[in-house]
């Protein structure tokens, strides 16, 4: 399975999703040697579990769904989360 599909289906169990997007820019950083092994992600996660959080109580979320995928095959992961009001608005 890859890494971008276990990511969603992990969100999606914990988070109801119902948007994701998701971008590999590992490439990018091929020459980071400090930085070997691991994927560098840029995420879109829209969920109505977002409502009313704020932007730490909001990556703390998704942390904790990603689960150990943080401490082993994720290097870097930006995102943007959103609730799915604010994603109609934007």
């Amino acid at each position: 399975m890859s890494i971008e599909t276990e990511i969603k289906n992990r969100l999606h169990k914990n988070l109801n999703l119902i948007h994701f997007e998701i971008k590999d820019f590992t490439g990018r950083h091929l020459n980071h040697k400090q930085n070997e092994g691991g994927f560098h992600l840029e995420a879109l996660i829209v969920s109505d579990a977002f409502e009313g959080l704020s932007l730490i109580n909001r990556h703390k979320m998704v942390y904790d769904a990603v689960g150990n995928l943080m401490n082993n095959e994720i290097h870097a992961l930006s995102m943007k989360t959103l609730s799915s009001n604010e994603w109609k608005g934007e």
